[in-house]
Order: structure tokens, then sequence, then C-alpha cells
């Protein structure tokens, strides 16, 4: 996973290099990390809760009994929404909990109650530090699986040298980019299995990203998709307990974890690939599949003419995955969702595609420069989506892309329990 779609989780210990913390801060979100940050009591006496809010963006959390953080995020869920914990500053007496499996603050208790990866980076005095006391519980956590970053030698607040001195915050970041390469989330003890979730049962396919048509060896047609909705999607879905398989075309974010991903590169691609995964209970068209590709390919680069005349290619149109699946007489999925990308006029678009295509819902967004999420939908972070069914329209917030998948793939459950779910042909 890239830093810049990561959310991190930072656990700040109480010592004297809680102060780096803050630069850590800058150095994660400045990649595009997103940072929510829990402080231990003895680190606020360091730093206070008002700059580590001001630089995470987000509600500091620090006591494990309020009732208004239980109400909105519990800490279990706190610990298990992000993609990666960070201890920073790792104190000896924060790793000796961390070892002993005691829970009694906010700090120890969402590392006990962890799914997560952790990525400690202890600071202390150097005598703290080699103490055989230490240096077990260090060893026992690692091999419960916690990463380690540092300590460095260096000259400490004490006015001793040795090891203890917190790594340095871009040294932290570089640790994280390397854990963040492979899954993070924890697999269940042995013998224990996860709830069964609302798609738990049932398949789901999906389709994401762009797709490519090649004009000669180097030279393709594409467009700005980069998956991010799709493969968020079908990570929902994974998570609600289905069986997903996702179909992506050409795109720079990882596979989804637990999800079966069938690479394609063309329309035609991206279909045979479709085809050959039914049967599905829900099929989700996000992917922006190409509308024409060149009638032929170019064997060879195609060269510039010493007379600078322009090329010109015959296009032909592609298929239609959503269409082709939503009026299968066989083998159709119980319930089809397309999306619809549009720049303008997107309600009518959007409906006009509902009928056409045969779908049960359709999910229309603005993808226009003049929308009004920042940034941009496509390559974005988020996104502000239209829901439009035989019901009507229902319009939802700018949202997270995570969110509006899981948001999406709750509402495809109850569709699919419906008793008035009907397949149309």
């Amino acid at each position: 996973m890239p830093l810049n779609r990561a959310r991190i989780l930072l656990i700040v210990g109480g010592g004297i290099a809680a102060y780096k913390s803050l630069d850590l801060v800058r150095r994660l979100r400045e990649r595009g990390a997103s940072v929510r940050a829990v402080m231990t009591s003895a680190s606020a006496q360091f730093v206070t809760p008002l700059s580590m809010a001001s630089l995470t963006g987000n509600q500091v959390h620090d006591d494990l009994f309020s009732l208004t953080d239980e109400a909105q995020m519990g800490h279990i869920e706190l610990s298990r929404d992000a993609d990666l914990i960070i201890i920073a500053p790792a104190t000896a007496d924060l790793l000796a909990k961390v070892a002993q499996g005691l829970a009694n603050d906010l700090a120890s208790t969402l590392l006990l109650a962890t799914d997560t990866k952790v990525l400690a980076a202890p600071s202390m005095n150097l005598r703290m530090w080699l103490h055989p006391a230490t240096q077990r519980n260090v060893a026992q956590l690692k091999t419960d699986g916690v990463a380690f970053v540092g300590p460095d030698d260096g000259e400490m607040a004490c006015g001793e040298y040795g090891p203890g001195r917190m790594a340095e915050p871009l040294a932290i970041v570089a640790a994280a980019l390397e854990l963040l390469k492979a899954p993070t989330k924890l697999p269940l003890p042995a013998g224990l299995k996860r709830a069964p979730g609302p798609l738990t049962g049932h398949r789901v396919l999906v389709t994401s990203g762009p797709t490519h048509e090649p004009i000669d060896p180097v030279r393709y047609i594409a467009n700005r998709s980069s998956g991010k909705q799709g493969h968020a999607i079908a990570l929902a879905a994974a998570q609600a307990g289905a069986e997903v398989v996702l179909v992506s075309g050409p795109v720079s974010i990882p596979d989804p974890e637990g999800v079966q991903t069938l690479h394609v590169e063309t329309a035609r691609d991206m279909l045979a690939a479709v085809e050959s995964a039914l049967p599905a209970d829900i099929f989700i068209s996000t992917a922006a599949v190409a509308d024409w590709r060149p009638a032929e390919v170019a064997a060879s680069k195609v060269k510039k003419t010493a007379t600078g005349s322009v090329p010109s290619f015959a296009m032909t149109e592609n298929p239609d995955i959503l269409a082709s699946i939503a009026h299968r007489q066989v083998g159709r999925p119980k319930l089809v969702v397309g999306f619809a990308a549009e720049t303008g006029n997107v309600l009518t678009y959007a409906q006009d595609k509902l009928a056409r295509k045969a779908c049960d819902l359709i999910v229309a967004n603005d993808v226009s420069l003049e929308s009004d999420v920042a940034g941009g939908v496509m390559g974005g972070s988020q996104n502000k989506v239209h829901l439009i069914s035989s019901d009507g329209v229902e319009t939802w917030p700018i949202l997270d892309k995570d969110e509006v998948a899981r948001r999406l793939v709750a509402r495809c459950a109850e569709l699919l329990m419906s008793p008035n779910l009907k397949a149309a042909p």
C-alpha cells in the first residue's frame, strides 16, 4: 500500500522525544497519509494535545472511557481502522505493558486489541534500554510480530551517551513504507473465525480501473481512472463476508487483501475475464472502460514524418461490459450495479443509462473539473455520488472513497435480500 493511501494510528508515549512525534506527523501527512493520534497521559506533559490535533487534522484520543468517543468510534474500531500503528516514542513502560498484555489505559488497550501490524520507535535512557527486563520485552515483542526502528546512539537529555535516542522521523517514515509494502492485517489466531457478514455465502464480481487500448507497441488510449473506488468496493465486499473476484485494468495501487484479483489490459480482456468469473450474485461495474479502440494496432511504433503530417486512426466500438452482463438471459447476477462518470447533466445521463443498460442501480458522479470534490474525483481520495434506481435518486455527501465503498456494499446487501428485487432481462 502506498503511503498516500495509508491510515496511520500514532501512539505517543511519555518521553522527552515526544516532541519529535510532531515532526513525524508532518512528514507522514506531507506524503499523503492520514494520521490519528492517541496520547498517553505522560506524553501530554511534553506535547500538548492541541498541537497534535492541529497537525493531524483529527481529534486526539486519550481517554479509554470517553463516552463521546465510544459513540463515534470505539477503541476497538480505532485500532482496527488503521493500516499501520506507530508507537513513537515507545517508552520502556509502554513496551513492558504491550509485552505483558496489560491494558490499563487507551494506548495499551488499543495495542492489545488490534489486528494491525505495529512499528515501535523506542526512546529511553541507555541504561533502561540495556536493562535485561527491557531486552526481554523487546525480544518477546519481536516474536509477537512487532517491528522496530532504532533506537539510535546519541547524547541523552540526561547527559549520558549511547543507545536510546528515538529514530529520526524520516527513518520512521522509511520503516513504515517498508511495512506497508506487505499486508498489514494480522491473521486471526488458529481456531477462530470471523463473524459472518451481511454478504457471507455470496459471490461478488467487481471491475475497477481503466482499460488501455493499444495504438502501437508503445502508445495506448486510456483515461484517468485510478482504480481507488473499485478496489475499495472489492475490499469492502470481502470485509462483509463475500467471496470476491476483482477484475482490474492497469492501476498503480495494490490488490485488496482477501480478494481474488484478475489483471487485464483491454476492454475485450476485461469482458472475457468477467464472463469467466461468473456466476455471481452481485456484479458491480466500477471500471472506466474505454468506449472505443483503434480498429487496427500498428505492429511497430508510429513514427513522425518529415512533412509533419498527423496520423489518423480508424476507431471501432468496444464491447459494453455492463450491458452485456445486465442483459444476459442465462446467468445474470441477481443485482447489477453500474457506474456513470459524467461531466455534465449527471442525473439525466445516469437515469438514461439505468434504463438502457438494464441495471438495478447506477452510481453516478461528476468527474468534471468543476466538481465540488476537492482535488477531483479521478485519482483523488474522495467521491460524491448519486444512487439512481427505479425508486428515485439518493444523493450522498462528499465522502472518502473507502466510506463510499462501505455504504454501497451495505446497500447492495440490503437490495440482495429485498423481496422486490427482480432481475431485469
